[in-house]
Protein backbone atom coordinates (compact mmCIF):
# COMPACT_ATOMS: atom_id res chain seq x y z
CA UNK A 1 0.00 0.00 0.00
CA UNK A 2 2.92 2.36 0.58
CA UNK A 3 3.86 1.94 -3.08
CA UNK A 4 0.28 2.60 -4.17
CA UNK A 5 0.13 5.67 -1.92
CA UNK A 6 3.37 6.99 -3.38
CA UNK A 7 1.98 6.39 -6.88
CA UNK A 8 -1.22 8.29 -6.05
CA UNK A 9 0.71 11.22 -4.58
CA UNK A 10 2.98 11.32 -7.62
CA UNK A 11 0.01 11.19 -10.00
CA UNK A 12 -1.66 14.03 -8.12
CA UNK A 13 1.51 16.10 -8.42
CA UNK A 14 1.77 15.23 -12.10
CA UNK A 15 -1.84 16.21 -12.67
CA UNK A 16 -1.48 19.54 -10.91
CA UNK A 17 1.72 20.28 -12.82
CA UNK A 18 0.15 19.43 -16.17
CA UNK A 19 -2.99 21.38 -15.38
CA UNK A 20 -1.09 24.47 -14.30
CA UNK A 21 1.10 24.40 -17.38
CA UNK A 22 -1.53 23.52 -19.95
CA UNK A 23 -4.78 24.95 -18.57
CA UNK A 24 -4.15 27.80 -16.16
CA UNK A 25 -0.84 29.09 -17.53
CA UNK A 26 -1.68 28.88 -21.24
CA UNK A 27 -5.39 29.70 -20.89
CA UNK A 28 -4.79 32.61 -18.55
CA UNK A 29 -1.97 33.91 -20.76
CA UNK A 30 -4.29 34.12 -23.74
CA UNK A 31 -7.04 35.55 -21.59
CA UNK A 32 -5.06 38.24 -19.80
CA UNK A 33 -2.50 39.22 -22.43
CA UNK A 34 -4.73 39.29 -25.52
CA UNK A 35 -8.12 40.53 -24.41
CA UNK A 36 -8.72 44.21 -23.68
CA UNK A 37 -11.77 44.10 -21.41
CA UNK A 38 -12.70 45.54 -18.05
CA UNK A 39 -11.63 44.09 -14.72
CA UNK A 40 -15.25 43.08 -14.05
CA UNK A 41 -15.38 41.13 -17.31
CA UNK A 42 -12.01 39.52 -16.53
CA UNK A 43 -13.37 38.42 -13.17
CA UNK A 44 -16.44 36.82 -14.77
CA UNK A 45 -14.28 34.97 -17.31
CA UNK A 46 -12.00 33.73 -14.53
CA UNK A 47 -15.07 32.43 -12.67
CA UNK A 48 -16.11 30.62 -15.84
CA UNK A 49 -12.60 29.17 -16.19
CA UNK A 50 -12.47 28.02 -12.57
CA UNK A 51 -15.95 26.41 -12.67
CA UNK A 52 -15.03 24.60 -15.88
CA UNK A 53 -11.73 23.55 -14.36
CA UNK A 54 -13.54 22.03 -11.33
CA UNK A 55 -15.92 20.10 -13.61
CA UNK A 56 -12.96 18.89 -15.65
CA UNK A 57 -11.03 17.87 -12.52
CA UNK A 58 -14.00 15.91 -11.14
CA UNK A 59 -14.40 14.03 -14.42
CA UNK A 60 -10.67 13.32 -14.70
CA UNK A 61 -10.34 12.12 -11.10
CA UNK A 62 -13.40 9.86 -11.55
CA UNK A 63 -11.91 8.33 -14.70
CA UNK A 64 -8.55 7.97 -12.96
CA UNK A 65 -10.03 5.89 -10.12
CA UNK A 66 -11.91 3.73 -12.64
CA UNK A 67 -8.61 3.06 -14.43
CA UNK A 68 -6.91 2.47 -11.07
CA UNK A 69 -9.41 -0.15 -9.85
CA UNK A 70 -7.57 -3.36 -11.00
CA UNK A 71 -4.34 -2.02 -9.52
CA UNK A 72 -5.91 -1.11 -6.16
CA UNK A 73 -7.68 -4.48 -5.98
CA UNK A 74 -4.42 -6.40 -6.47
CA UNK A 75 -2.49 -4.19 -4.04
CA UNK A 76 -5.08 -4.39 -1.26
CA UNK A 77 -5.57 -8.16 -1.45
CA UNK A 78 -3.37 -9.92 1.18
CA UNK A 79 -2.77 -12.87 -1.15
CA UNK A 80 -3.89 -11.99 -4.69
CA UNK A 81 -4.26 -14.75 -7.27
CA UNK A 82 -1.70 -15.08 -10.03
CA UNK A 83 -4.32 -14.05 -12.59
CA UNK A 84 -5.17 -10.96 -10.53
CA UNK A 85 -1.50 -9.96 -10.36
CA UNK A 86 -1.01 -10.52 -14.08
CA UNK A 87 -4.08 -8.45 -14.97
CA UNK A 88 -2.86 -5.64 -12.71
CA UNK A 89 0.63 -5.88 -14.23
CA UNK A 90 -0.69 -5.55 -17.79
CA UNK A 91 -3.19 -2.86 -16.76
CA UNK A 92 -0.38 -0.84 -15.19
CA UNK A 93 1.51 -0.86 -18.49
CA UNK A 94 -1.60 0.63 -20.12
CA UNK A 95 -1.85 3.53 -17.65
CA UNK A 96 0.11 6.03 -19.83
CA UNK A 97 -2.27 5.28 -22.70
CA UNK A 98 -5.25 5.64 -20.37
CA UNK A 99 -3.83 9.00 -19.26
CA UNK A 100 -4.35 10.34 -22.79
CA UNK A 101 -8.01 9.27 -22.77
CA UNK A 102 -8.43 10.55 -19.23
CA UNK A 103 -7.16 14.00 -20.19
CA UNK A 104 -8.66 14.47 -23.66
CA UNK A 105 -12.25 13.51 -22.74
CA UNK A 106 -12.71 15.65 -19.62
CA UNK A 107 -10.84 18.58 -21.23
CA UNK A 108 -13.37 18.70 -24.04
CA UNK A 109 -16.49 17.60 -22.14
CA UNK A 110 -15.68 19.13 -18.76
CA UNK A 111 -13.75 22.25 -19.71
CA UNK A 112 -14.44 23.32 -23.28
CA UNK A 113 -18.20 22.70 -23.53
CA UNK A 114 -19.23 24.16 -20.12
CA UNK A 115 -16.85 27.12 -20.57
CA UNK A 116 -18.16 27.80 -24.08
CA UNK A 117 -21.80 27.60 -23.01
CA UNK A 118 -21.29 29.86 -19.97
CA UNK A 119 -19.30 32.39 -22.00
CA UNK A 120 -21.97 32.35 -24.72
CA UNK A 121 -24.57 33.15 -22.06
CA UNK A 122 -22.44 36.03 -20.71
CA UNK A 123 -22.06 37.47 -24.21
CA UNK A 124 -25.75 36.99 -24.98
CA UNK A 125 -26.82 38.76 -21.80
CA UNK A 126 -24.35 41.58 -22.40
CA UNK A 127 -22.26 40.89 -19.31
CA UNK A 128 -19.05 40.75 -21.34
CA UNK A 129 -18.29 42.46 -24.63
CA UNK A 130 -16.35 40.08 -26.83
CA UNK A 131 -17.25 38.80 -30.33
CA UNK A 132 -18.94 35.40 -30.75
CA UNK A 133 -16.15 34.08 -32.99
CA UNK A 134 -13.92 34.09 -29.93
CA UNK A 135 -15.89 31.03 -28.82
CA UNK A 136 -14.61 29.14 -31.91
CA UNK A 137 -11.09 30.22 -31.03
CA UNK A 138 -11.70 29.05 -27.46
CA UNK A 139 -12.80 25.58 -28.67
CA UNK A 140 -9.69 25.32 -30.85
CA UNK A 141 -7.61 26.45 -27.88
CA UNK A 142 -9.25 23.79 -25.69
CA UNK A 143 -8.17 21.06 -28.12
CA UNK A 144 -4.67 22.55 -28.17
CA UNK A 145 -4.46 22.73 -24.38
CA UNK A 146 -5.87 19.21 -24.01
CA UNK A 147 -3.24 17.84 -26.41
CA UNK A 148 -0.42 19.50 -24.50
CA UNK A 149 -1.76 18.38 -21.12
CA UNK A 150 -2.25 14.80 -22.39
CA UNK A 151 1.32 14.79 -23.71
CA UNK A 152 2.72 15.93 -20.36
CA UNK A 153 0.59 13.42 -18.43
CA UNK A 154 1.55 10.55 -20.77
CA UNK A 155 5.28 10.87 -20.13
CA UNK A 156 4.93 11.60 -16.41
CA UNK A 157 2.66 8.55 -15.95
CA UNK A 158 5.13 6.37 -17.85
CA UNK A 159 7.76 7.20 -15.24
CA UNK A 160 5.35 6.90 -12.28
CA UNK A 161 4.21 3.32 -13.02
CA UNK A 162 7.69 1.75 -12.83
CA UNK A 163 7.56 1.03 -9.03
CA UNK A 164 4.12 -0.61 -9.46
CA UNK A 165 5.39 -2.84 -12.27
CA UNK A 166 8.32 -3.95 -10.12
CA UNK A 167 6.00 -4.60 -7.17
CA UNK A 168 3.66 -6.88 -9.16
CA UNK A 169 6.61 -8.84 -10.57
CA UNK A 170 8.13 -9.22 -7.11
CA UNK A 171 4.85 -10.41 -5.57
CA UNK A 172 4.32 -12.93 -8.39
CA UNK A 173 7.82 -14.32 -7.84
CA UNK A 174 7.38 -14.37 -4.07
CA UNK A 175 3.94 -16.02 -4.03
CA UNK A 176 3.93 -18.17 -7.19
CA UNK A 177 7.57 -18.29 -8.41
CA UNK A 178 6.42 -16.76 -11.70
CA UNK A 179 7.93 -13.79 -13.45
CA UNK A 180 5.84 -11.51 -15.65
CA UNK A 181 7.05 -10.22 -18.97
CA UNK A 182 5.39 -8.51 -21.92
CA UNK A 183 7.44 -10.82 -24.21
CA UNK A 184 8.06 -7.98 -26.63
CA UNK A 185 4.41 -6.87 -26.74
CA UNK A 186 4.09 -3.15 -27.54
CA UNK A 187 1.13 -1.22 -26.12
CA UNK A 188 2.07 1.97 -27.92
CA UNK A 189 4.53 1.93 -30.81
CA UNK A 190 7.43 4.35 -30.73
CA UNK A 191 6.53 5.68 -34.17
CA UNK A 192 3.15 7.27 -33.29
CA UNK A 193 4.50 8.28 -29.88
CA UNK A 194 7.39 10.24 -31.40
CA UNK A 195 5.36 11.52 -34.33
CA UNK A 196 2.52 12.88 -32.20
CA UNK A 197 4.92 14.31 -29.61
CA UNK A 198 6.98 16.18 -32.19
CA UNK A 199 3.88 17.38 -34.00
CA UNK A 200 2.34 18.76 -30.80
CA UNK A 201 5.62 20.37 -29.70
CA UNK A 202 6.22 21.84 -33.16
CA UNK A 203 2.73 23.17 -33.89
CA UNK A 204 1.66 24.24 -30.39
CA UNK A 205 3.69 27.50 -30.36
CA UNK A 206 2.51 28.36 -33.89
CA UNK A 207 -1.17 27.82 -33.20
CA UNK A 208 -0.85 29.55 -29.84
CA UNK A 209 0.82 32.57 -31.45
CA UNK A 210 -1.67 32.75 -34.32
CA UNK A 211 -4.67 32.60 -32.00
CA UNK A 212 -3.24 35.16 -29.57
CA UNK A 213 -2.32 37.49 -32.44
CA UNK A 214 -5.81 37.24 -33.90
CA UNK A 215 -7.36 38.20 -30.58
CA UNK A 216 -4.87 41.02 -30.13
CA UNK A 217 -5.41 42.39 -33.64
CA UNK A 218 -9.16 42.33 -33.29
CA UNK A 219 -8.97 44.06 -29.92
CA UNK A 220 -6.68 46.90 -31.00
CA UNK A 221 -7.05 47.29 -34.70
CA UNK A 222 -10.66 46.37 -35.42
CA UNK A 223 -9.51 45.03 -38.82
CA UNK A 224 -11.90 44.86 -41.76
CA UNK A 225 -13.18 41.61 -43.21
CA UNK A 226 -10.57 41.88 -45.98
CA UNK A 227 -7.85 42.41 -43.38
CA UNK A 228 -8.96 39.37 -41.40
CA UNK A 229 -9.07 37.32 -44.59
CA UNK A 230 -5.49 38.32 -45.40
CA UNK A 231 -4.35 37.58 -41.88
CA UNK A 232 -5.83 34.08 -41.89
CA UNK A 233 -4.33 33.35 -45.30
CA UNK A 234 -0.94 34.32 -43.93
CA UNK A 235 -1.52 32.46 -40.66
CA UNK A 236 -2.68 29.36 -42.53
CA UNK A 237 0.44 29.36 -44.68
CA UNK A 238 2.66 29.73 -41.60
CA UNK A 239 0.81 26.91 -39.86
CA UNK A 240 1.08 24.58 -42.89
CA UNK A 241 4.81 25.25 -43.25
CA UNK A 242 5.41 24.82 -39.52
CA UNK A 243 3.38 21.60 -39.45
CA UNK A 244 5.30 20.31 -42.48
CA UNK A 245 8.66 20.90 -40.82
CA UNK A 246 7.38 19.39 -37.57
CA UNK A 247 6.31 16.27 -39.49
CA UNK A 248 9.69 16.03 -41.23
CA UNK A 249 11.53 16.41 -37.91
CA UNK A 250 9.27 13.82 -36.27
CA UNK A 251 9.87 11.37 -39.13
CA UNK A 252 13.64 11.82 -39.03
CA UNK A 253 13.78 11.50 -35.25
CA UNK A 254 11.57 8.41 -35.29
CA UNK A 255 13.66 6.77 -38.00
CA UNK A 256 16.93 7.52 -36.18
CA UNK A 257 15.59 5.81 -33.07
CA UNK A 258 13.69 2.96 -34.72
CA UNK A 259 16.59 1.75 -36.87
CA UNK A 260 18.95 0.77 -34.02
CA UNK A 261 16.03 -0.57 -31.97
CA UNK A 262 14.91 -2.80 -34.86
CA UNK A 263 18.49 -3.92 -35.46
CA UNK A 264 18.94 -4.84 -31.80
CA UNK A 265 15.56 -6.59 -31.72
CA UNK A 266 16.33 -8.65 -34.84
CA UNK A 267 19.74 -9.54 -33.41
CA UNK A 268 18.15 -10.67 -30.15
CA UNK A 269 15.74 -12.89 -32.10
CA UNK A 270 18.72 -14.49 -33.85
CA UNK A 271 20.42 -15.05 -30.48
CA UNK A 272 17.23 -16.67 -29.20
CA UNK A 273 17.37 -19.04 -32.19
CA UNK A 274 20.97 -19.94 -31.30
CA UNK A 275 22.87 -17.64 -33.68
CA UNK A 276 25.36 -15.73 -31.55
CA UNK A 277 25.98 -12.84 -33.93
CA UNK A 278 27.79 -9.53 -33.52
CA UNK A 279 26.24 -6.20 -34.56
CA UNK A 280 28.34 -3.72 -36.54
CA UNK A 281 28.62 -0.52 -34.51
CA UNK A 282 27.62 2.33 -36.82
CA UNK A 283 26.25 4.77 -34.25
CA UNK A 284 27.86 7.76 -32.60
CA UNK A 285 25.30 8.38 -29.83
CA UNK A 286 24.15 6.37 -26.80
CA UNK A 287 23.03 3.54 -29.08
CA UNK A 288 26.74 2.85 -29.57
CA UNK A 289 26.87 1.85 -25.89
CA UNK A 290 23.88 -0.46 -26.36
CA UNK A 291 25.49 -2.11 -29.39
CA UNK A 292 28.79 -2.48 -27.51
CA UNK A 293 26.93 -4.01 -24.56
CA UNK A 294 25.05 -6.40 -26.86
CA UNK A 295 28.25 -7.48 -28.58
CA UNK A 296 29.97 -7.96 -25.22
CA UNK A 297 27.06 -10.13 -24.12
CA UNK A 298 27.26 -12.06 -27.41
CA UNK A 299 30.98 -12.74 -26.93
CA UNK A 300 30.29 -13.91 -23.39
CA UNK A 301 27.58 -16.26 -24.64
CA UNK A 302 29.89 -17.55 -27.38
CA UNK A 303 32.55 -18.36 -24.79
CA UNK A 304 30.02 -20.07 -22.54
CA UNK A 305 28.66 -21.97 -25.54
CA UNK A 306 32.19 -23.10 -26.41
CA UNK A 307 32.80 -24.23 -22.85
CA UNK A 308 29.42 -25.99 -22.67
CA UNK A 309 30.08 -27.75 -25.97
CA UNK A 310 33.54 -28.78 -24.78
CA UNK A 311 32.09 -30.04 -21.50
CA UNK A 312 29.34 -31.96 -23.30
CA UNK A 313 31.83 -33.53 -25.69
CA UNK A 314 33.94 -34.55 -22.73
CA UNK A 315 30.85 -35.96 -21.03
CA UNK A 316 29.98 -38.20 -23.97
CA UNK A 317 33.53 -39.38 -24.49
CA UNK A 318 34.06 -40.02 -20.77
CA UNK A 319 30.87 -42.09 -20.53
CA UNK A 320 31.86 -44.13 -23.57
CA UNK A 321 35.40 -44.71 -22.31
CA UNK A 322 34.12 -45.57 -18.81
CA UNK A 323 31.75 -48.13 -20.29
CA UNK A 324 34.44 -49.67 -22.49
CA UNK A 325 36.90 -49.77 -19.58
CA UNK A 326 34.57 -52.18 -17.85
CA UNK A 327 35.61 -54.89 -20.29
CA UNK A 328 39.13 -55.15 -21.71
CA UNK A 329 37.76 -57.16 -24.61
CA UNK A 330 35.45 -54.36 -25.77
CA UNK A 331 37.80 -51.44 -25.04
CA UNK A 332 37.29 -48.79 -27.72
CA UNK A 333 34.07 -50.39 -28.98
CA UNK A 334 31.89 -47.29 -28.49
CA UNK A 335 34.45 -45.00 -30.11
CA UNK A 336 34.77 -47.32 -33.11
CA UNK A 337 31.00 -47.65 -33.50
CA UNK A 338 30.75 -43.86 -33.44
CA UNK A 339 33.43 -43.64 -36.12
CA UNK A 340 31.73 -46.19 -38.40
CA UNK A 341 28.35 -44.52 -37.81
CA UNK A 342 29.74 -41.15 -38.90
CA UNK A 343 31.17 -42.74 -42.07
CA UNK A 344 27.74 -44.21 -42.93
CA UNK A 345 25.99 -40.95 -42.01
CA UNK A 346 28.27 -38.87 -44.24
CA UNK A 347 27.80 -41.26 -47.15
CA UNK A 348 24.03 -41.02 -46.58
CA UNK A 349 24.22 -37.22 -46.82
CA UNK A 350 23.97 -36.24 -43.16
CA UNK A 351 25.79 -33.04 -42.20
CA UNK A 352 26.19 -30.60 -39.34
CA UNK A 353 24.04 -31.17 -36.30
CA UNK A 354 22.43 -34.32 -37.76
CA UNK A 355 25.83 -35.95 -38.06
CA UNK A 356 26.93 -34.75 -34.63
CA UNK A 357 23.76 -36.12 -33.01
CA UNK A 358 24.40 -39.48 -34.71
CA UNK A 359 27.99 -39.58 -33.41
CA UNK A 360 26.96 -38.83 -29.84
CA UNK A 361 24.11 -41.32 -29.98
CA UNK A 362 26.57 -43.98 -31.19
CA UNK A 363 29.03 -43.13 -28.39
CA UNK A 364 26.29 -43.84 -25.85
CA UNK A 365 24.51 -46.70 -27.61
CA UNK A 366 25.62 -49.31 -25.02
CA UNK A 367 25.37 -47.11 -21.92
CA UNK A 368 22.54 -49.33 -20.64
CA UNK A 369 25.00 -52.21 -20.14
CA UNK A 370 26.00 -50.45 -16.92
CA UNK A 371 22.82 -51.96 -15.50
CA UNK A 372 23.63 -55.53 -16.63
CA UNK A 373 25.40 -57.69 -13.98
CA UNK A 374 29.03 -58.64 -14.68
CA UNK A 375 28.15 -62.31 -14.21
CA UNK A 376 25.85 -62.06 -17.22
CA UNK A 377 27.79 -59.60 -19.34
CA UNK A 378 31.11 -61.48 -19.10
CA UNK A 379 29.81 -65.06 -19.01
CA UNK A 380 31.96 -67.48 -21.05
CA UNK A 381 29.31 -70.11 -21.75
CA UNK A 382 25.85 -69.99 -23.26
CA UNK A 383 23.34 -67.59 -21.69
CA UNK A 384 20.12 -68.82 -20.14
CA UNK A 385 16.85 -67.36 -21.37
CA UNK A 386 16.66 -65.14 -18.25
CA UNK A 387 20.26 -63.96 -18.72
CA UNK A 388 19.63 -63.19 -22.37
CA UNK A 389 16.57 -61.15 -21.33
CA UNK A 390 18.84 -59.13 -19.07
CA UNK A 391 21.20 -58.49 -21.98
CA UNK A 392 18.25 -57.49 -24.18
CA UNK A 393 17.14 -54.95 -21.58
CA UNK A 394 20.18 -52.70 -22.05
CA UNK A 395 18.71 -50.47 -24.83
CA UNK A 396 15.77 -49.55 -22.57
CA UNK A 397 18.08 -49.15 -19.57
CA UNK A 398 20.29 -46.83 -21.64
CA UNK A 399 17.32 -44.69 -22.65
CA UNK A 400 16.18 -44.46 -19.02
CA UNK A 401 19.68 -43.42 -17.92
CA UNK A 402 19.77 -40.59 -20.47
CA UNK A 403 16.28 -39.48 -19.45
CA UNK A 404 17.70 -38.66 -16.02
CA UNK A 405 20.17 -36.16 -17.51
CA UNK A 406 19.03 -32.54 -17.26
CA UNK A 407 17.90 -30.71 -19.24
CA UNK A 408 15.88 -33.52 -20.81
CA UNK A 409 15.51 -31.78 -24.18
CA UNK A 410 19.30 -31.79 -24.63
CA UNK A 411 19.34 -35.59 -24.49
CA UNK A 412 16.27 -36.05 -26.71
CA UNK A 413 18.22 -36.35 -30.04
CA UNK A 414 20.17 -39.35 -28.71
CA UNK A 415 17.37 -41.43 -27.20
CA UNK A 416 16.11 -43.08 -30.39
CA UNK A 417 19.55 -44.38 -31.40
CA UNK A 418 20.25 -45.78 -27.93
CA UNK A 419 16.87 -47.53 -27.70
CA UNK A 420 16.60 -48.90 -31.23
CA UNK A 421 20.13 -50.00 -32.22
CA UNK A 422 19.17 -53.67 -31.76
CA UNK A 423 16.02 -53.53 -33.88
CA UNK A 424 16.10 -55.65 -37.04
CA UNK A 425 14.95 -54.52 -40.45
CA UNK A 426 12.66 -57.57 -40.67
CA UNK A 427 10.99 -56.74 -37.33
CA UNK A 428 12.58 -59.56 -35.30
CA UNK A 429 14.80 -57.33 -33.15
CA UNK A 430 14.30 -55.81 -29.71
CA UNK A 431 13.09 -54.06 -27.58
CA UNK A 432 10.06 -52.94 -29.65
CA UNK A 433 10.05 -55.28 -32.65
CA UNK A 434 10.07 -52.39 -35.12
CA UNK A 435 10.57 -53.11 -38.83
CA UNK A 436 11.81 -51.28 -41.92
CA UNK A 437 11.65 -47.51 -41.95
CA UNK A 438 9.67 -47.42 -38.70
CA UNK A 439 13.02 -47.98 -36.98
CA UNK A 440 14.52 -44.56 -36.19
CA UNK A 441 17.29 -43.37 -38.53
CA UNK A 442 20.01 -43.43 -35.87
CA UNK A 443 19.02 -46.92 -34.81
CA UNK A 444 19.33 -48.29 -38.36
CA UNK A 445 22.76 -46.71 -38.89
CA UNK A 446 24.20 -47.66 -35.48
CA UNK A 447 22.93 -51.24 -35.90
CA UNK A 448 25.18 -51.69 -38.96
CA UNK A 449 28.22 -50.07 -37.32
CA UNK A 450 27.68 -51.98 -34.05
CA UNK A 451 27.32 -55.32 -35.82
CA UNK A 452 30.50 -54.88 -37.86
CA UNK A 453 32.61 -53.91 -34.86
CA UNK A 454 31.10 -56.67 -32.71
CA UNK A 455 31.87 -59.30 -35.36
CA UNK A 456 35.49 -58.17 -35.78
CA UNK A 457 36.24 -57.75 -32.03
CA UNK A 458 37.38 -60.47 -29.64
CA UNK A 459 35.00 -61.61 -26.92
CA UNK A 460 35.57 -63.81 -23.82
CA UNK A 461 33.62 -66.61 -25.48
CA UNK A 462 35.02 -66.28 -29.04
CA UNK A 463 37.71 -64.70 -31.16
CA UNK A 464 36.74 -61.90 -33.55
CA UNK A 465 36.20 -62.96 -37.15
CA UNK A 466 38.25 -61.52 -40.00
CA UNK A 467 37.21 -58.44 -41.92
CA UNK A 468 36.15 -60.26 -45.11
CA UNK A 469 33.90 -62.70 -43.26
CA UNK A 470 32.20 -59.83 -41.42
CA UNK A 471 31.53 -58.07 -44.73
CA UNK A 472 30.02 -61.28 -46.14
CA UNK A 473 27.63 -61.51 -43.19
CA UNK A 474 26.67 -57.86 -43.63
CA UNK A 475 25.93 -58.54 -47.31
CA UNK A 476 23.83 -61.60 -46.45
CA UNK A 477 21.89 -59.68 -43.81
CA UNK A 478 21.01 -56.67 -45.99
CA UNK A 479 17.25 -56.20 -46.02
CA UNK A 480 16.66 -58.77 -43.28
CA UNK A 481 18.77 -57.91 -40.23
CA UNK A 482 20.07 -54.51 -41.39
CA UNK A 483 18.82 -51.60 -43.44
CA UNK A 484 19.92 -52.46 -47.01
CA UNK A 485 20.92 -48.87 -47.85
CA UNK A 486 23.14 -48.29 -44.80
CA UNK A 487 24.69 -51.76 -44.87
CA UNK A 488 25.41 -51.18 -48.57
CA UNK A 489 27.08 -47.83 -47.85
CA UNK A 490 29.49 -49.39 -45.33
CA UNK A 491 30.25 -52.27 -47.70
CA UNK A 492 30.91 -49.82 -50.54
CA UNK A 493 33.18 -47.77 -48.29
CA UNK A 494 35.29 -50.79 -47.32
CA UNK A 495 35.33 -51.80 -50.98
CA UNK A 496 36.92 -48.48 -51.93
CA UNK A 497 39.40 -48.84 -49.07
CA UNK A 498 40.37 -52.29 -50.38
CA UNK A 499 40.82 -50.97 -53.93
CA UNK A 500 42.87 -47.90 -53.01
CA UNK A 501 44.77 -49.46 -50.12
CA UNK A 502 43.94 -46.56 -47.81
CA UNK A 503 40.95 -45.10 -45.96
CA UNK A 504 39.13 -42.25 -47.65
CA UNK A 505 39.51 -39.62 -44.93
CA UNK A 506 38.09 -36.87 -47.15
CA UNK A 507 34.67 -38.51 -46.96
CA UNK A 508 35.02 -38.99 -43.20
CA UNK A 509 35.75 -35.31 -42.75
CA UNK A 510 32.92 -34.37 -45.14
Amino acid sequence: MNILGAFLRRQLGNYLFGSLVAVLAVGSLILFSSLEISAREYFKLMIVLLISFVIMAVLEISMFFVHLKPIRTAMREPRPTLQMLEQAYIHTHRMPKYAILRIMGPHLLGLAIPATLMTYWLIRTGQIGIPYFYLALAMAGAVLVASMHALIEFFLTGAAIIPLIKEFRNRAMELYHTDFSLEGHVFLSIRPKFMITCMVIGTFPLVFFIMATQVRMHTYGQPSFTGLQGYWSWAGMVLVIGTFFSAIAAWLLTRSVQHPINELYNAMNQVREGQLIQIQDEYSDEFSKLVAGFNMMGRGLQERERQSTQLLESFFTTLAVALDARDSYTAGHSLRVAEYSVIIGQLAGLTGKELDDLRKSALLHDIGKIGVPDSVLFKDGNLTEEEFSQIKSHPVLGENILLQVEPVDKMAPYLSGVRSHHERYDGKGYPDGLAGLTIPLHGRIIAVADAYDAMTSDRPYRKGMDHERALQILEQGRGSQWDPEFAGLLLAYFGRVARTGKEDYSERIG
